[in-house]
């Protein structure tokens, strides 16, 4: 409740928070237009692969070109609010008067890259890169934990708001039953190529041009692989079980939220309490749902006494028809414009706006079709696979690829539609730091689990 303050304190000081941002694609530049206005924030350093794509995004922001003009980092550290473009992400890891690094370039491997180097520096993390967050996330909030400095989820995307409610709701004392987010979903979606993906938008290829519109970025959107990656981290985050073989994207409006999202033997749709789960903005027919969370954010929770439920019905709380099961929501999000507040959670209570806590949650690669040996995977979004969010203990008795790791990677063997694409079904570098660090994982999770078995 106080970061405002706090970040007007540093701004006064004359010592703002430096940030170096590494991506400057949608979500980065919502940050930076957003950053630019917050006192007691300075973005120091911005890397980008392509600089004049950032210098076209920032002018896009509404950045005056003076703004980004600094010729060296250390000439933006020296000014009040200069910001210098590089193409080398490093340099912003190893400038010591940095303090946070923001990681937005949405690739997997090079967001694991940029954590560990940043982590290494004593940097601390705003990891926006989910993807790269659920490859392996648990061991690097564990290397930051052990270096002393944040590793965070992005306040703004939908991940850290579930963590949010479902602390709040917590903190409260209540049990949460299930927590998550809406989206548009129909079961042939999960079959959506970059192809075919603009149909399910109501655009035609030319539009998405002109837009500038990636279609493979949209396709795991619609896909389901995206709503799979964000469940496995709040999964991760705050312990909630994930669906054992999947998510099952129910329709369900807000006014439906305690009624669907209960267990089953109460009448609901969840295996257990205490799942993360994705609601559909529209029927199975095609229709929309009244009331619709296709952008927000939810959790539903249970009151366990007579007294609690009868407090729920006296302040008009939405409940179940039992008056047990309650839900609390927020209809959106909005995305990187509300990104300061992990920076400045991080750089002044040193404290994550949620964090992978242990590996509960997966994405595995799944085929949409037939696939055929030779064949090269075209990962995340792509024509042949799409993720689907399973336990972490199920990943590792599958032997299944992560999504993340779905791409360039030769099929040594047919794999049938529907079914899980494994490690031994591919070809992988097993020297790619990416694969290492996600085998070394997985290594200490099958131990654990030998361990756990043993003991028991």
């Amino acid at each position: 409740m106080n970061l405002h303050r706090m970040l007007r304190a540093r701004a006064a000081e004359g010592r703002p928070v430096r940030v170096g941002v590494i991506g400057a694609g949608k979500f980065g530049s919502m940050f930076l237009a957003m950053a630019a206005r917050t006192p007691g924030l300075h973005v120091a350093g911005i890397a980008d692969l392509a600089i004049p794509r950032a210098r076209e995004a920032l002018a896009r922001v509404g950045w005056p070109e003076e703004r980004y003009a600094a010729p060296s980092l250390d000439a933006a550290l020296n000014g009040t609010d200069a910001t210098a473009l590089t193409e080398d992400a490093m340099a912003l890891m190893a400038e010591p008067r940095i303090e946070v690094v923001v990681e937005c370039t949405g690739h997997p491997a090079a967001g694991l890259r940029h954590a560990l180097a940043a982590i290494g520096h004593g940097k601390h993390v705003v990891m926006v890169n989910v993807e790269a967050d659920v490859l392996a996330g648990p061991l690097l909030a564990e290397r930051a934990r052990e270096a002393g400095v944040v590793y965070s989820m992005a306040y703004g995307d939908q991940p850290a708001l579930v963590c949010e409610l479902v602390d709040t709701i917590r903190t409260m004392g209540f049990p949460v039953v299930a927590a998550g987010k809406g989206t548009k979903y129909l079961p042939h979606f999960h079959a959506s190529t970059p192809e075919t993906v603009w149909g399910h938008y109501g655009l035609s290829p030319e539009k998405a041009r002109e837009g500038g519109m990636n279609p493979q970025m949209f396709n795991s959107f619609l896909d389901g692989t995206k709503s799979g990656i964000e469940m496995a981290a709040i999964a991760n985050a705050t312990g909630l079980a994930p669906p054992s073989d999947g998510l099952g994207f129910p329709p369900c409006g807000t006014h439906d939220l305690p009624f669907v999202l209960r267990p089953r033997e109460a009448g609901g749709v969840l295996e257990v309490a205490g799942q993360v789960e994705v609601v559909s903005s529209v029927e199975r027919d095609g229709r929309q749902v009244q009331g619709d969370l296709r952008w927000g954010v939810y959790v539903v929770f249970e009151g366990e006494t007579d007294y609690i439920r009868r407090c729920f019905s006296e302040y008009g709380v939405h409940t179940d028809p039992s008056g047990r099961y309650a839900a609390l929501w927020r209809p959106y999000h909005l995305i990187g414009l509300e990104l300061g507040v992990s920076v400045a959670s991080a750089a002044l209570r040193k404290e994550p706006t949620g964090a992978a806590e242990a590996w509960r949650g997966d994405v595995v690669a799944t085929a949409k079709r037939d696939l055929a040996a030779g064949e090269v995977l075209d990962g995340e979004g792509g024509a042949m696979v799409w993720g689907r969010c399973v336990p972490a203990s199920r990943s590792l008795e599958l032997g299944a690829l992560p999504i993340g790791l779905a791409h360039g990677f030769a099929l040594k063997r047919a794999v049938k539609a529907g079914g899980t694409v494994g490690w031994a079904d591919v070809a992988f570098d097993a020297d790619s730091e990416a694969v290492k660090l996600r085998r070394e994982m997985e290594a200490a999770a099958a131990l654990g689990g030998r361990r756990r078995a043993a003991a028991e």
